[in-house]
């Protein structure tokens, strides 16, 4: 076997993960028809895909204001609910794991899919580029501050999607705190201008992180409950003048309460997301927080067993890989050629089977030659 560190078993918190090759949260727009709703073919793709330690969930959104990608799924409605559950169960079936990734958008959200309302954020600011709506693309526009009413409203938001996926049967959940959405536009000072209890110091900047935490540990438990942070450069015109500050404060609050896995997306020197040229932030975090630390972003399958074999990390979450590679562990165990990803990046977000869920396994290929 190749790799043989990707595949030693991880125990975090009450989860138990195969093996330490994970899938990362990966935004594929198939929820097309209605729109926000999962489907059949959203079931295909993750059954294939159930070899992974653990599958972290393409970001979903916990509430129509939170949610502005075309065809993305959500988790506030009982239609929502109730069709995440055979998808669920269909990993379970191929022995996998799978936690699901709650996402609000904050003000990367167009008016578009608001009644033509501004988005909210932590303070009133305007994302650079344009959005992606059923329309074509949109210019972004100035967010609306959030009021302390309107923090307490998203608070329960993220209550009822966490219930809402316990529903459905995930065995975890994963909040979404990085890339420049909602809980990072509070993390860092960049977006975060705020004057009250939510604003000012690093340790300010992390509250609204820790009561969406707090809801969400409530209804799932720590030790089931994980988070996703981007500590490194400017993310969606997300930034912060002092990383090391802000996300050693986010740091301290994750391993105060306990939560059972850390994922950073953390670019490597040819990375192809965000800046690359900001000191990496996981070895100061490794150093705060003691549980499962999960890192992503361009990595190989050589790269990934040095970083677990080091103790730099306990898993890798792949991404692009997982596109074109449905059996990525298997391929990885035999030192297989990966499967480049076909037509991309068209084939990410377009909401049809091609480039989505007709990549061969390793097997079928070996068959057909």
């Amino acid at each position: 076997m190749q790799h043989e560190a990707l595949f030693k078993p991880l125990t975090m918190g009450a989860l138990t993960a195969k093996n330490r090759i994970f899938m990362a949260p990966l935004t594929r727009g198939r929820a097309a028809d209605p729109m926000f709703v999962p489907n059949a073919m959203m079931g295909t793709y993750y059954r294939q895909r159930s070899g992974a330690g653990m599958i972290l969930t393409e970001a979903t959104g916990i509430s129509t204001e939170g949610l502005g990608w075309p065809s993305a799924p959500g988790i506030w409605s009982d239609e929502q609910t109730e069709a995440w559950k055979p998808i669920v169960e269909g990993v379970h079936e191929k022995g996998g794991l799978i936690a699901m990734q709650l996402w609000h958008m904050g003000r990367i959200v167009h008016p578009y899919y608001l009644d033509d309302e501004p988005p909210v954020s932590a303070s009133a600011t305007k994302a650079p580029g344009e959005a992606h709506t059923p329309v074509g693309k949109q210019e972004f526009v100035t967010a609306r501050a959030m009021t302390k009413d309107d923090i307490e409203r998203t608070i329960d938001d993220y209550r009822q999607a966490a219930e809402n996926a316990k529903k459905a049967g995930f065995d975890a959940v994963q909040l979404h705190a990085a890339n420049g959405y909602l809980v990072d536009q509070f993390l860092r000072d960049g977006t975060n201008h705020r004057d009250d209890d939510y604003g000012g110091s690093p340790e300010n900047r992390t509250r609204f992180m820790r009561e969406a935490l707090e809801a969400i540990v409530d209804v799932w438990g720590a030790d089931r409950t994980g988070i996703r942070l981007s500590p490194n450069g400017d993310s969606q015109g997300t930034d912060d003048s002092n990383p090391p500050a802000t996300f050693g404060a986010a740091a301290k609050v994750i391993e105060e309460m306990g939560l059972a896995f850390l994922e950073l997306r953390q670019p490597g020197p040819d990375g192809t997301f965000g800046r690359t040229d900001v000191p990496q932030q996981d070895a100061l975090i490794r150093s705060l927080y003691s549980g499962a630390l999960i890192l992503n972003s361009d990595y190989t399958p050589q790269e990934a067993d040095e970083d677990v074999s080091s103790g730099r990390c306990d898993a890798v979450s792949f991404g692009r890989p997982y596109i074109s590679n449905p059996d990525l562990d298997k391929r990885i165990a035999a030192g297989a050629e990966l499967n480049p990803n076909k037509d991309a990046p068209k084939s990410w977000y377009f909401p049809v089977a091609e480039g989505y869920i007709d990549y061969p396994t390793l097997d079928e290929e070996r068959a057909a030659a």
